[in-house]
């Protein structure tokens, strides 16, 4: 990968190249996605915008056939790069990929409304079967408001993977940036996360209350849930480096989440909570002197 990275940095022509042909191949567009903002990460908009254009215009090619996620992923990791590199603020970036992930519900909710719409009336009917005593013990009005809040939270799923993959890019960017330019400066800048408590609380009350103010709120349930998410991956990271454990215990934390994924990230949520209340890993002040000592994580 560092290869491909210091292809992509050596000239305008060679990013082009890789970000143009990434994007326009299937399942390639996260490395488009990456390259881009690598290049804008480093040289800053005015000087890339002759790249970004060559990621751009396959994406929107596969938004007119139908297939929107090639830019949602594109464009958020491009506005997330530029943010990074302006504010150098992670918090921003987590706060900033929620709006990404509402622009791609809404356009989600328009090139696939029949396709949500049908997966919607496939779950209504599977869940009194699926969920049976649970359902049973349930009281019509619930029952009607679950059915309802089906179609607005599977379209915030299917936008807060465009969420997921769009700062899944721009943390491989970064990376490629660090890796280049300044080694060892992500692994710092990266365990330093920590969401304030103020807005690490209203992320978890977004989950919980948002659909309880409208039908269409639910859609803000996974993508209140995605920075929290990223905060606790700060947090076991941080903790693995700070008491020096090794490998290992990373390896199978990332094994145990992708295998048990709906019972451990809870747990995370929970864990990032707690961190910005207590901060777990004491890492404010190394954030601050590392900050201090880079310019632009370089």
């Amino acid at each position: 990968m560092r290869a491909l990275a210091e292809y992509i940095m050596r000239g305008r022509k060679q990013a082009a190249l890789v970000v143009g042909l990434t994007a326009a191949l299937p399942l390639l567009f996260w490395l488009s996605a990456a390259g881009a903002s690598l290049v804008l990460l480093r040289r800053g908009l005015a000087q890339s915008i002759n790249v970004i254009v060559w990621a751009l215009v396959p994406a929107l090619i596969w938004a007119l056939y139908g297939d929107p996620y090639v830019l949602l992923v594109i464009a958020g990791s491009l506005v997330m790069a530029h943010l990074l590199r302006e504010s150098t603020s992670w918090i921003r970036v987590l706060l900033c990929s929620m709006l990404v992930g509402l622009g791609a519900a809404w356009m989600l909710s328009v090139v696939f409304a029949d396709t949500i719409g049908q997966l919607s009336q496939m779950m209504q009917e599977a869940m009194p079967n699926v969920f049976a005593e649970a359902w049973q013990q349930l009281d019509a009005e619930s029952q009607a408001r679950m059915l309802e809040l089906l179609t607005p939270v599977l379209t915030g799923l299917m936008a807060a993977v465009a969420q997921m993959l769009s700062l899944a890019a721009l943390v491989l960017a970064r990376y490629w940036q660090a890796v280049l330019y300044n080694p060892g400066g992500f692994g710092q800048e990266f365990r330093a996360i920590r969401l304030p408590a103020a807005v690490a609380g209203l992320l978890v009350m977004g989950m919980l209350l948002a659909p309880r103010l409208s039908t269409q709120a639910g859609a803000l349930m996974p993508l209140c849930a995605i920075p929290l998410g990223v905060a606790g991956v700060a947090l076991v990271h941080g903790v693995v480096a700070r008491y020096k454990m090794g490998r290992f215990p990373l390896i199978g934390f990332y094994v145990g989440m992708f295998l048990f994924i709906q019972l451990l990230y809870p747990l995370l949520i929970i864990l990032a909570l707690a961190d910005s209340v207590f901060d777990f890993r004491g890492l404010r002040a190394l954030a601050k002197n590392n900050a201090d000592s880079t310019d632009n994580g370089e």
